[in-house]
């Protein structure tokens, strides 16, 4: 006599391969939705974007696009904190490797390097100030913390050699700093010798000697 499986049983292995599925797809549905945004957003500028025309882009209906955001207002906001975690996981990615405190905080100022050169959000900035504005403000106090997470070992090690307690979150709120005026006044080729003077600067104001000649 042939067994009879119960309902349950028989429906739990193609449920679970059906809902890995669908996660997988919701995934790349939300990625692709995101990265349309993005190129509307530095094209057309954040107010004259379209739920109709981020379908269109996206190749997708409505009933697709309300499935995972109830409005425009929302899908910008999901946009910004896509791309707020995004820059903090590519930061913790490139320095990870280093364990090394002096390298680990020169893969830091070359992150920082290729963020200005490559990065989209001077273009934002053109294209939508008043929301570029916004998310600048709201990544802020989120990168000083996550800056003193990444340089931890990097403080760790500036305390024992100079002998006093660091600033670490005046250290981090500079970097921060000096990344968003990059924005708004980009400097000269040379950009990347800024977040290596306020090392020094650091090591000045524990020592209390001058700081070392720019190389």
């Amino acid at each position: 006599m042939v067994e009879k499986k119960s309902p349950v049983a028989a429906e739990t292995g193609p449920v679970g391969v059906r809902r890995g599925r669908s996660n997988r797809r919701s995934e790349q549905t939300i990625a692709n939705i995101l990265m349309v945004t993005e190129n509307i957003v530095l094209k057309s500028g954040a107010e004259r974007i379209s739920i109709l025309d981020v379908c269109r882009e996206a190749g997708i209906s409505r009933g697709t696009f309300y499935r995972y955001f109830a409005s425009q207002d929302e899908l910008l906001d999901a946009f910004a904190r896509h791309k707020r975690e995004q820059f903090h996981v590519t930061l913790a990615e490139a320095v990870q490797p280093y364990q090394d405190p002096d390298e680990r905080f020169d893969a830091l100022i070359r992150y920082l390097d290729h963020y200005l050169e490559h990065g989209r959000a001077r273009r934002l900035l053109v294209a939508a100030p008043e929301y570029a504005l916004g998310f600048f403000r709201r990544i802020f106090h989120d990168s000083v913390v996550r800056f003193q997470d990444v340089l931890g070992s990097v403080f760790d090690a500036w305390e024992v050699r100079f002998g006093v307690k660091v600033d670490r979150e005046l250290v981090c709120e500079l970097l921060i700093r000096y990344v968003l005026s990059e924005q708004l006044v980009p400097g000269d080729a040379d950009r990347k010798t800024l977040p290596r003077r306020i090392g020094r600067m650091v090591e000045a104001l524990a020592t209390g000697a001058p700081p070392r000649a720019r190389r």
